[in-house]
């Protein structure tokens, strides 16, 4: 009997398919989302938001700014 056939592949499709709904579901649960009542973001999405920012700013700055100040040293 072969380990590879049609029955183990239907049922590794089935759980594979079932595996990413749940995980869907978990990730779409897991990120920050927008209050309905107050209609803000909740205070996990805005510090994330700044962190993006920040990091986005310095990640710039570093590479615009890098080759300006070994000029100014010469």
């Amino acid at each position: 009997m072969s380990i590879f056939n049609r029955r183990n592949a239907v049922i590794g499709w089935l759980a594979w398919t079932g595996t990413k709904t749940v995980m869907k579901r978990k990730a779409k649960d897991a990120v920050p989302a927008v209050d309905t009542e107050t209609k803000r973001p909740n205070k996990s999405a805005i510090a994330l938001g700044v962190a993006t920012a920040v990091g986005l700013l310095t990640f710039w700055k570093k590479r615009s700014g890098g080759d300006d100040t070994a000029e100014s040293d010469s």
